[in-house]
C-alpha cells in the first residue's frame, strides 16, 4: 500500500528510543522528513544514526523537555526552519508512572499530566499555523490501554493517558474543517526499556522470546509484542490511507483490553 509520506515533514516526541524511534524509522523509510525529540542528547544522536544508516535519511534532532511551553515552540520552530512546514506530529514524550492512589503526592500528579497531557496540547498548538498553510495535517496521541479500563495502582498515568483520550477526540472535532486529522494509539505490552527490566527481574532465566510468550502475560495472541507493531499502526494512521479516519483511538495490545 502507498502510504503517500514522500516529502511529508514529522515530529516525533519521544522519538529517541522504543515507539518513537521505531515510528521514526518507518516514517523515513517512506520518505518523510524526521525531527526527533527527547531530552537525552545522546540517545538522540545513537537515533539519528540509525534513521541515517537504515533509511538514508538525515534527521533533526532536538533536545528539549516537552512539558515547558518555550521548548515545545523552539522545537516546532527549528523543525520549521530546517524543512519548511509540519505535516505530522506524533505525541509519544511519556514514561511509566503506576502507583496506588494514595501513595501520588501532588508533585507527582503534576508532572505526570505535564509530560504526557500538556506537551501534547502545546506541541499541538505549536503545529497548526504550519498544518493549515499545507492545507491539513494529522497528529497522533500515543496512549495506552489504561486509559480505557483503568487498574488498581495504575496512577497518575492511567489517568492521564485517559485525558489524552478525551483531548484526541476534542481536538479532532475542532480540528476537521482545517483537515488536520487527530487520532490516539492505546499501546499494552510492547518491548521496550521497560519491559526488558521487568524481564530480567522477574525471569532471567528464560529468553526474551520465552518470556515474551508467557501465558501469564494473559495476551490473547499469545506474546507480548514489538516496537515496529505499533509504528506500523502509527504510519497508516497519518498516511493518505487513512484520510477519512480521525477521532478515534487503536488497540495495540494483542487483544488483552476489555473494550474497544
Amino acid at each position: 500500500m502507498e502510504l503517500g509520506l514522500t516529502g511529508k515533514i514529522a515530529i516525533i516526541t519521544g522519538g529517541s528510543k522504543g515507539i518513537g524511534l521505531a515510528t521514526a524509522l518507518l516514517l523515513a523509510s517512506e520518505g518523510a522528513e524526521i525531527a526527533i525529540v527527547a531530552r537525552e542528547e545522546k540517545s538522540l544522536q545513537s537515533a539519528a544514526e540509525q534513521i541515517k544508516e537504515q533509511t538514508g535519511k538525515a534527521a533533526l534532532t532536538i533536545s528539549a523537555d516537552v512539558s515547558k511551553t518555550d521548548e515545545a515552540a523552539r522545537a516546532v520552530a527549528e523543525t520549521v526552519a530546517r524543512f519548511g512546514g509540519v505535516h505530522i506530529l506524533v505525541n509519544n514524550a511519556g514514561t511509566s508512572a503506576a502507583r496506588p492512589f494514595e501513595q501520588v503526592e501532588n508533585e507527582a500528579w503534576a508532572a505526570d499530566l505535564d509530560l504526557k497531557l500538556l506537551g501534547a496540547v502545546q506541541f499541538s498548538r505549536a503545529v497548526l499555523p504550519y498544518m493549515r498553510e499545507a492545507g491539513g495535517g494529522a497528529i497522533i496521541n500515543v496512549t495506552a490501554v489504561g486509559g480505557k479500563t483503568p487498574g488498581a495502582s495504575s496512577l497518575p498515568t492511567s489517568v492521564s493517558r485517559a485525558a489524552g483520550l478525551a483531548l484526541t477526540k476534542a481536538m479532532s472535532k475542532d480540528l476537521a474543517a482545517d483537515r488536520i486529522r487527530v487520532n490516539a494509539v492505546c499501546i499494552g505490552l510492547i518491548r521496550s526499556a521497560q519491559i526488558e527490566r521487568m524481564w530480567q527481574a522477574k525471569a532471567p532465566e528464560l529468553s526474551w522470546d520465552e518470556f515474551a510468550a508467557d501465558p501469564r502475560h494473559g495476551i490473547p495472541l499469545g506474546r507480548i509484542g514489538n516496537a515496529r507493531e505499533a509504528a506500523n499502526v502509527i504510519g497508516f494512521l497519518v498516511s493518505e490511507a487513512a484520510s477519512f479516519v480521525t477521532g478515534t483511538s487503536v488497540n495495540i495490545d494483542g487483544g488483552i483490553s476489555a473494550v474497544l
